[in-house]
């Protein structure tokens, strides 16, 4: 049954109104930072400061204290000194407030037991959702809500989409941001849960299996309280959504940051291992695989491990299929009706095989028509394009053809352009219009590997 602190986080997410607690005048200050977001970046609800020193800021009343708001405050974002949480909270309940953000350090992580105790045991008599402490908040597109306290002109904010980011640490959660905004990935929600005092990472997925805009959970973690409680909820969310995980704090002295960190014991790495294995989620092992993970786990579930890959670079080609052995999955053996329709649209001179190398003076047009033979394969689960964007018969038509390859959604389809500025423009589009693109064979058969991975897990569930 879903605890009434869990089913309070929609208060977070979709508020009437705010406060920020610790709002400022000063532009480097936490709560001026996030005020200025909530005010002027869409957030459509209502907005209070509240801090005993102002009268007004930006504008806007500025109020003693919560309970002195005469409005409707459904979240309140605590930005002020440590000792000083616990009584806010104890305000927040009486205002009935139902969801509190506290971006404060100074708790656990720095030995301070008896006062985060304190600020848990206010928060649940009050049955209040509760983000934090020691946390960078909440982000959430669809809604405007906005928590992060590293301005917009630092920190890009990546637009909607479907990929919810939960994470421990805040610096791993802005690096995340950012890349993701510089990507064109769209985010649900990003949730920066920091000691998870209140609510911990199993209690943030529980509410996000059963949001409706999230499709797939990214979640890093240094270390956790309950590590049986995670181990079920993982597994639990796993059948419904992906879930891919990139474990920090794995070996000898990282143990120890990751407890100075967050106050969470960051455990043995073999055992979380052996839980990620047996709960079938997609462990990641550094940020850069993680978003190559993140990339294909939109795309359709392939029905196998048989990959086909186009090419006009025959090394690339080489390269893929090493990688595709290497990894564990088959290079699709095509049959005599593929072989048949591959030499109505490939000139003469070109060898019939997988991976299939259309050369270097390919165009646009051989591409496609390749393409499309491939999804009419029943016996091709998967396939990889690795285009040279460099070569001269290749102009920005690619881009369409392989975005609706993609947008068919019979199969997985993932890019590999390797190269410099000029291909990166070509990844970037790409990527940005949903389509999966790697600057490595590796990287893009590892992907693939995990994903023909998760989806033959739920085949046999």
């Amino acid at each position: 049954m879903t605890s009434e602190k869990v089913k309070n986080m929609k208060y977070i997410f979709h508020p009437k109104g705010i406060a920020v607690v610790g709002a400022s005048t000063k532009p480097d200050k936490l709560g001026n930072i996030v005020l200025k977001h909530l005010v002027g970046e869409g957030f459509e609800g209502k907005v209070y400061p509240v801090n005993p020193k102002y009268d007004r800021i930006l504008g806007m009343k500025c109020y003693s204290d919560v309970t002195k708001i005469k409005g409707k405050v459904d979240c309140v974002v605590i930005a002020t000194p440590a000792p000083t949480v616990p009584k806010i909270i104890q305000q927040c309940g009486k205002k009935k407030v139902r969801g509190v953000i506290v971006l404060s350090g100074g708790f656990g992580e720095v030995g301070n037991i008896e006062l985060e105790s304190k600020l848990k045991e206010t928060a649940e008599r009050y049955d209040i959702a509760c983000i934090g402490p020691n946390c960078l908040g909440v982000f959430d597109p669809y809604t405007d809500v906005d928590s992060l306290f590293f301005p917009r002109y630092k920190l890009q904010r990546p637009g909607p989409g479907d990929i919810s980011f939960v994470t421990q640490s805040g610096a791993v959660g802005e690096c995340i941001m950012d890349l993701a905004a510089h990507y064109g990935i769209g985010v649900s929600k990003f949730i920066s849960y920091g000691n998870g005092t209140v609510l911990d990472e199993s209690d943030v997925l529980e509410y996000l299996e059963r949001d409706k805009k999230t499709k797939q959970v990214i979640l890093y973690i240094e270390g956790v309280k309950d590590g049986k409680k995670l181990f079920e909820r993982i597994k639990k969310v796993n059948k419904k959504k992906p879930v891919v995980v990139l474990k920090a704090g794995k070996y000898g002295k990282a143990l120890e940051a990751a407890m100075s960190h967050t106050g969470n014991i960051a455990g043995n790495y073999l055992a979380y291992k052996a839980a990620f294995r047996q709960t079938k989620v997609t462990e990641a092992e550094d940020i850069e695989e993680l978003f190559d993970f993140v990339k294909i786990f939109g795309q359709p579930l392939p029905k196998g491990k048989r990959i086909g890959v186009i090419t006009n670079g025959g090394g690339l080609g080489v390269l893929t299929t090493d990688a595709i052995e290497e990894q564990g999955l088959l290079t699709s053996v095509f049959g005599k009706d593929t072989e048949k329709k591959l030499r109505e649209v490939v000139p003469a001179h070109r060898n019939i095989g997988n991976p299939l190398d259309v050369a270097a003076d390919a165009n646009v047009e051989l591409y496609k028509n390749s393409l499309d033979v491939f999804m009419g394969d029943r016996g091709v689960d998967g396939i990889i394009v690795a285009v040279l964007f460099q070569s001269p018969a290749i102009n920005e038509d690619i881009v369409d053809v392989l975005v609706k390859a993609s947008d068919d959604r019979r199969k997985p389809i993932v890019v590999v352009a390797v190269g410099g500025s000029y291909t990166d423009n070509y990844r970037r589009i790409l990527e940005g219009k949903g389509v999966p693109t790697y600057g490595s064979p590796l990287g893009a058969v590892k992907a693939m590997k995990r994903f023909v991975d998760y989806s033959l897990s739920k085949k046999n569930k």
